[in-house]
């Protein structure tokens, strides 16, 4: 089982509380898991983050913890996210109300685990909450794989950054903070447009790193690839996808274990 070696728990904050897996020693990164949930894929990549010599930690926010993906699962575990309060997947300039949850949970996790900071990585539809989660200064380390909140229906859900004008400048004013963003060229789902964004409002703190998924692409990526770090990874040296995965690590080695 991929969950054998993870120690659950409870966290409790904003008056809600929610099962917390945890695995490993160091500085702790919160890995907030994409729709369906916290799924094989999913603990695949956490384990990654423990292997590097840190403290990976899954909130389970949806889903059936350690159940694999599949389409009728993701409806089952979108359909009641999109009708949740604190998820808000339709509305613009809005940072998502469980990311205060989320703030709370990673201010617990440095003080328990210590090191420099803490890092985050959201998926698909968690993929801007490590952004929102960015306006604390112990958050030392967000990526944003696939940002997909606000569902990009119509033109200014496709560019909008997924967070509030507030909470937007408090991460543009933190000086020397990277911002890591991952998303595959044709995916609907996360459009060019909101990286666009990301470029123009954070400018040098945002790496946005694109990987090509256009018809006849040259490492036959499918054009409707959309996890970059999951269910779409490719782990062979030389794949973009492998390249991006890397990069992730690599920024959580520079930030957490210097």
């Amino acid at each position: 089982m991929p969950l054998a070696d993870y120690e659950r728990s409870e966290f409790e904050a904003e008056g809600k509380t929610r099962t917390i897996l945890r695995r490993g020693t160091g500085p702790a990164v919160i890995v907030i898991a994409e729709m369906p949930g916290i799924t094989p894929k999913v603990v695949e990549f956490a384990d990654r983050v423990v292997a590097l010599g840190c403290t990976a930690v899954l909130p389970h926010l949806f889903g059936d913890v350690g159940r694999e993906a599949g389409g009728a699962y993701i409806f089952s575990s979108i359909v009641p996210a999109c009708v949740s309060r604190e998820f808000a997947v339709l509305a613009t300039g809005r940072t998502t109300p469980v990311t205060t949850w989320l703030r709370a949970l990673a201010a617990a996790e440095h003080e328990r685990c210590g090191g420099p900071g803490v890092g985050a990585v959201g998926m698909c539809f968690t993929g801007g909450f490590a952004l929102g989660m960015a306006v604390d200064d112990r958050l030392v380390a967000p990526v944003l794989s696939q940002p997909s909140r606000p569902f990009p229906l119509g033109a200014a859900r496709k560019k909008d950054a997924g967070v509030s004008a507030e909470d937007l400048a408090a991460v543009k004013a933190r000086e020397g903070l990277c911002v890591l963003g991952l998303r595959f060229s044709n995916d609907r789902l996360s459009p060019g447009e909101r990286f666009e964004t990301l470029r123009a409002e954070l400018g040098d703190s945002f790496v946005g790193v694109e990987i090509d998924s256009s018809p006849g692409n040259p490492h036959g990526i499918p054009s409707g690839a959309h996890s970059v770090l999951t269910e779409h990874l490719v782990d062979e040296p030389g794949h973009p996808t492998r390249d991006a995965l890397d990069q992730v690590l690599d920024l959580f080695r520079e930030r957490l274990l210097r």
